[in-house]
């Protein structure tokens, strides 16, 4: 089976992963720095696989080498606005985090 990484393990990035697999159209790779919560998302999404009837496998790492080979790399990586943070501040921040997860 084709191999997908969704970076990033937030609500998008969790919900894009269930939907890749649910559909069958790959194996998912789930990364986020956050050490325990790509994991855990993709146990959850592992063990509804019986429920929602498909056959691929989900895992969750913190280690970008898990990522070899993947035929395509969605990213969702990002902070949401917080109270009082301008668009400019917001833009900023994600517009590094991209960086950052280009860079590997």
């Amino acid at each position: 089976m084709k191999k997908v990484t969704v970076v990033g393990a937030g609500n998008v990035g969790a919900t894009a992963a269930q939907r890749i697999a649910e559909k069958e159209l790959a194996d998912v790779v789930l990364i986020d720095i956050v050490d325990g919560v790509p994991q855990g998302k993709a146990l959850d999404l592992n063990e509804a696989a019986p429920i929602e009837k498909h056959d691929a496998f989900l895992i969750g790492t913190n280690v970008y080498e898990e990522t070899k080979d993947s035929e395509i790399v969605i990213i969702t990586a990002g902070i949401p606005r917080k109270p009082g943070m301008s668009r400019d501040d917001l833009i900023s921040t994600n517009a590094g985090i991209m960086k950052s997860v280009t860079e590997q």
